[in-house]
């Protein structure tokens, strides 16, 4: 059965004075509409993804546009499942997405520098073409084990704010063209604006990000599934039947993309097992969460 549910992500780098108001005026449009998700409201803009159905979101959007600030945001939509978030979250903060540059000061600052944007089908052109250019996934490691970009090279991130620490892991690039990539596009913002100030010649981002590609391009240069925050875990929008199974189990390396919170609560790790390791495991990421979990409870 078709789905009557729509999971709409979006993020707008743009000028808000007044965060409080917007946070009150969209969680009342949101709670009337009933959809669940999260929403980050800044200074520097909005970040958003919550479910509701198909028409409300798209009278959503139409409300969105009325205001100027928003009016040509990149809206991307993806197939919901009716209970992919568990509430409604509206929060004003410092920033929508944070780098930490400057210890107690902002980050980088979209507006003022950030890479060039390379449209989906202008990244599809390349592959063809091929021209010479290094992708650069800005996402944590967990997410990356599930799908990724042929030939991508990762600095290393258990954390976005990690990069002002592992930019030197991608140092060797700083003289070729290298296209940043993310899940929807506001970590790149920031990421490719951090390696201009650093100094890389030819600095490209993902317009939209690889949720983007994948819905323009399903089953090329991006393999595997995409790992998303909600309770859907991966998307992917290929044939099933050609579909390719990148990630690994943990544990033994057999193919798999079935991802478990470890058990033990304060590790707060994801993890990909096949049903036998996880059965094996117990459900933790590594025998020290099994042991301090004993610890605790006995």
């Amino acid at each position: 059965m078709e789905s009557v549910y729509t999971i709409l992500l979006f993020y707008k780098y743009v000028r808000i004075k007044d965060p409080e108001l917007v946070k009150e005026q969209q969680k009342s449009v949101c709670e009337a509409f009933g959809f669940k998700g999260r929403i980050i409201i800044a200074q520097e803009g909005i970040n958003a993804t919550f479910e509701g159905k198909i028409e409300d979101v798209e009278k959503y959007i139409i409300w969105m546009k009325q205001d100027k600030r928003f009016k040509d945001t990149h809206w991307k939509k993806s197939i919901g499942i009716g209970d992919a978030f568990p509430k409604l979250s509206v929060k004003v903060r410092n920033e929508i997405v944070s780098l930490h540059v400057v210890d107690g000061g902002t980050d980088i600052n979209p507006k003022i520098i950030t890479g060039k944007r390379l449209k989906p089908k202008k990244l599809d052109k390349w592959y063809k073409e091929g021209k010479e250019f290094y992708v650069v996934d800005m996402r944590n490691d967990y997410e990356l084990k599930s799908g990724c970009f042929k030939d991508t090279i990762f600095p290393g991130l258990k954390n976005f704010r990690d990069l002002r620490d592992k930019i030197t892991e991608i140092d060797h690039l700083k003289d070729k063209t290298v296209l940043i990539v993310c899940t929807g596009g506001v970590r790149c913002e920031k990421a490719s604006g951090l390696l201009v100030q650093q100094g890389f010649k030819d600095v490209y981002q993902l317009d939209g990000g690889i949720v983007s590609y994948m819905e323009q391009f399903p089953g090329q240069a991006f393999e595997g599934s995409l790992y998303v925050f909600d309770k859907r875990t991966l998307i992917t929008y290929d044939d099933p039947a050609n579909h390719t199974v990148i990630g690994k189990c943990d544990f033994c390396d057999t193919s798999t993309e079935t991802y478990y919170d470890c058990n033990y609560p304060i590790c707060h790790s994801q993890f990909l097992a096949c049903n036998d390791c996880i059965e094996k495991s117990g459900g933790f990421c590594k025998t020290y969460c099994e042991k301090k979990f004993s610890n605790v409870t006995t």
